[in-house]
């Protein structure tokens, strides 16, 4: 995936920032907590496909997956709870696309950041940006085809491939994937050439 060109135009002659440059003298413990603040500043987007069963995946500003995941929570009550703790896993979180149960979209639009934006995207609507018509003919063949695609992100974003991939992550991948999209965060999906 391909961030779309944001870079602004400078003067030859200007100076170079170079407020990113490593001093040589900085020392592993400064570059560590530097990087740290800098992951943390850096906007994120968690795609849910909502459920007990859940899907999660993050994404970064440059449109890579950056982690994935299934969960199960046993009751309303446990996703209550977990829900603090779950969405410190997408830092500096700019955007949550949802896909499932609205009822559940409330419980976790309670837990958001002032400053995130919710956005509620139907199967159906990010399936027909995704997929091409064949690949979503019926349920298991858009399940198997959003299980082949979500493994293309996977290993475009450089992140190890899954033994087994649950359907909900899958579909979660391809959520987030579809609200990256959205947001201008990447120009395409990995499996469109240019």
């Amino acid at each position: 995936m391909i961030p779309p060109e944001d870079a602004p135009d400078t003067p030859a002659d200007t100076p170079a920032d170079t407020s990113n440059d490593t001093p040589a003298d900085m020392s592993k413990a400064t570059l560590d907590a530097r990087t740290a603040h800098e992951a943390r500043a850096t906007p994120t987007l968690l795609a849910v496909d909502l459920g007990l069963r859940t899907g999660l995946a993050v994404f970064g500003r440059d449109g890579r997956l950056l982690r994935y995941r299934s969960t199960h929570f046993p009751d309303l009550g446990t996703l209550k709870r977990a829900l603090p703790r779950v969405l410190t896993e997408a830092p500096n979180l700019a955007c949550l696309v949802c896909e499932g149960d609205r009822h559940l979209a409330a419980i976790w639009t309670r837990h958001l950041p002032r400053d995130a934006e919710l956005v509620w995207v139907s199967a159906e609507t990010w399936r027909e940006g995704l997929l091409t018509p064949a690949e979503q003919r019926d349920g298991p063949t858009a399940k198997q085809s959003a299980d082949r695609r979500a493994r293309e992100v996977i290993a475009a974003s450089g992140l190890s491939r899954p033994t087994s991939l649950r359907h909900d992550a899958a579909e979660a991948i391809l959520i987030g994937l579809w609200g990256a999209l959205r947001l201008g965060w990447c120009e395409r999906p990995p499996w469109r050439r240019r």
